[in-house]
């Protein structure tokens, strides 16, 4: 994937530019972002699933071309199975099909995915996460923050590759795309979310690897960081206009953490 996107440096306060991290956000620590939603205290980040925490992308792709074999369907090309990530899996088969949602082999494609999913994928959860998760999030925790997931899988396989990954107990909230009505890029993840926890849009950020989570969050009145090794591209990420662009997990702690310390600082006397 494309390396995170240098912004112009501009004098001033809320110089835009990078830092040793490899983010691009406001400098004073990132408190207040470049797409003028919140600047308040962090206290809640949520996160994608595939492509931001797991790096599941491939073994995706992988699995939809296993699944379409098994139903003696045309395989689509892998490009073309890679650009539905971050979709339910209902829309992502329709559109691979070429079909609508209420077609029954959608259904049935839907079925045989997550059954090759739980055998292929889940048991190598752990060899899966990216570079620097684990530690990451032990890290916003130890800061004091709230964790939760908003993600465009089903709940189950969510919690299932949470669990198999060893990091479900660090999530206050999972919440998958079959617990709303209106999937990201719409705001309602989001929503429930902040509604489940009682915390203001104002305090979440929210970490994502394409736009549907930064369009959700933007619509959710929420800042974000989008982290450039999963599935779009810093170009198309920057059409979305985070708050912060990552290019590595060790990023999303550079963007999140000291605008956390920065907000909890004793006012000066």
């Amino acid at each position: 994937m494309s390396d995170t996107k240098a912004a112009d440096d501009r004098d001033g306060d809320g110089v835009v530019g990078t830092d040793g991290d490899g983010v691009v956000g406001t400098d004073g620590g990132g408190a207040i972002g470049t797409d003028g939603v919140g600047d308040g205290p962090v206290r809640l980040v949520v996160f994608d699933l595939d492509g931001t925490l797991v790096d599941t992308p491939r073994a995706i792709v992988e699995t939809f071309l296993a699944a379409f074999a098994a139903l003696a369907e045309p395989a689509p090309q892998a490009a073309a199975v890679r650009a539905t990530i971050g979709l339910p899996l209902e829309r992502a088969w329709a559109t691979l099909l070429g079909t609508h949602e209420s077609d029954p082999r959608v259904a049935e494609g839907v079925r045989q995915y997550l059954t090759l999913f739980r055998e292929r994928v889940l048991p190598q959860a752990r060899d899966l996460l990216f570079p620097g998760v684990a530690e990451g999030l032990d890290a916003l925790r130890a800061a004091g923050l709230t964790l939760a997931v908003a993600t465009s899988k089903f709940s189950a396989s969510a919690e299932a590759l949470l669990t198999a990954a060893g990091l479900r107990e660090l999530f206050a909230e999972v919440i998958g795309a079959d617990q709303v009505t209106h999937p990201k890029p719409h705001p309602e993840s989001g929503e429930v979310v902040l509604a489940r926890l009682g915390i203001p849009a104002g305090a979440a950020v929210m970490v994502g690897d394409t736009t549907h989570d930064l369009l959700m969050a933007r619509a959710a009145g929420m800042r974000s960081v989008a982290v450039t090794y999963g599935i779009h591209s810093a170009e198309q990420l920057a059409g979305a206009e985070p708050t912060w662009t990552a290019g590595s997990f060790a990023g999303v702690i550079g963007a999140i953490t000291p605008a956390t310390a920065a907000s909890r600082a004793p006012a000066a006397r």
